[in-house]
């Protein structure tokens, strides 16, 4: 998948969570709950594409962990919702699986730039010698 693609799924990702919401019923734990959702799934696509758009490798690294840190708490609010049995269904395990998989992708993404960097400075430093 290259980045392109992940964009796209990315907000398809949050916007698929915003319409997921919005059809809950309103209640002050669903709110309060449902508001923390939005708030990471689409903070997931935003600092995705920052990274896309970093400097250095290590600009990269640090965004891209606040992506996987985003991931791993729309997951976690997924959750929330279904062990709270606030909500349920089908479109809520789509998202759950969906969270599930972006948050794999994006700590596999964040362990391949680090091994990449380190090993661009461990040839570096041997050069230098």
């Amino acid at each position: 998948m290259n980045s392109e693609e992940l964009k796209k799924r990315t907000k398809k990702f949050a916007l698929g969570v915003i319409k997921f919401v919005s059809e809950l019923p309103n209640k002050r734990a669903v709110n309060i709950v449902t508001h923390q959702l939005i708030r990471s799934a689409t903070s997931v696509g935003s600092n995705y594409r920052a990274a896309c758009r970093a400097r250095s490798k290590s600009e990269f690294i640090s965004k891209i962990s606040i992506v996987e840190e985003e991931s791993d708490e729309s997951l976690y609010w997924l959750e929330i919702l279904s062990e709270s049995r606030l909500a349920s269904g089908l479109e809520l395990e789509r998202l759950t699986k969906e969270a599930d998989e972006l948050t794999a992708i994006f700590v596999s993404t964040r362990k391949s730039a680090k091994i990449s960097s380190n090993l661009q400075s461990e040839i570096k430093n041997r050069r230098s010698k």
